[in-house]
Parts: structure tokens; C-alpha cells; sequence
């Protein structure tokens, strides 16, 4: 299982609404099936609320993964409910972005609260 006690926050600098995004552009786990590494981006971005995650913690938090055996829904829905679990953020949008494999290329998309429309990707 990722460690999610390798996740710290720092107080959010101001109350003052701002977003931020964090890419992962080396994300690894392992296929269940085939035991095969999967490659990904990884991007993270979010209001916060009071709190923000601390980048240090979040780059060991994305490596416990390394070994695990995991899907890519399982990943994308995980880091979102973890992250939520630890900043209480006013929204988050996980996008995680996986390396062709068998011809088909996957984009998984998971949020938290009301993701304004400006910050919506397709």
C-alpha cells in the first residue's frame, strides 16, 4: 500500500483563493496482471484550503507506489482521496496521463468538490 504517512502540509500562506499544480512527470507502479512497470504524468492541482502538501513529502509519497500493484483507475482515485484525506483542499482535480501499451493510451480524471470551469481540461 502507498505510505500516506509520508504526506506533510504546510499552512496555506494566505486565505486569498489561488490554485496549485504539481506534475509528476516520471510516475511509476506496477501493472496486477503482468507485473510490467507503468509509466505516467502525474498532475495535481487544487485550492487549497488551509493547508498545502509539502512538495518533499509528495515526491516520496508518488515513489511508495513504485512496487505496487495497481490499476490505473485504483491510482488516479487513491492520490485523490489521499491528498484530500491530508490537505482538506476547497477542490482537487487528479489527471493522470499513462504510456501507450497494447496501441491504447489512458487519461483517468478524478476530483474533489466543485473544479471551476476554467480549470477543467479535456
Amino acid at each position: 500500500m502507498p505510505d500516506t504517512t509520508l504526506l506533510e502540509v504546510f499552512p496555506a500562506p494566505t486565505d486569498t483563493p489561488f490554485v496549485i499544480e504539481h506534475c509528476n512527470e516520471e510516475f511509476t507502479s506496477v501493472c496486477p496482471v503482468t507485473g510490467h512497470p507503468d509509466f505516467g504524468e502525474i498532475l495535481v492541482r487544487f485550492e487549497p484550503g488551509k493547508t498545502c502538501v509539502e512538495l518533499k513529502s509528495l515526491k516520496l509519497y508518488f515513489q511508495s507506489f513504485r512496487n505496487e500493484g495497481i490499476y490505473y483507475e485504483a491510482v488516479t482515485n487513491r492520490i485523490r482521496d489521499d491528498l484530500v484525506a491530508c490537505m482538506q483542499p476547497r477542490w482537487l482535480q487528479i489527471i493522470t496521463d499513462w504510456r501507450g501499451r497494447g496501441g491504447i493510451q489512458s487519461r483517468i480524471y478524478a476530483v474533489h468538490g466543485d473544479v471551476p470551469d476554467a480549470w477543467v481540461r479535456g
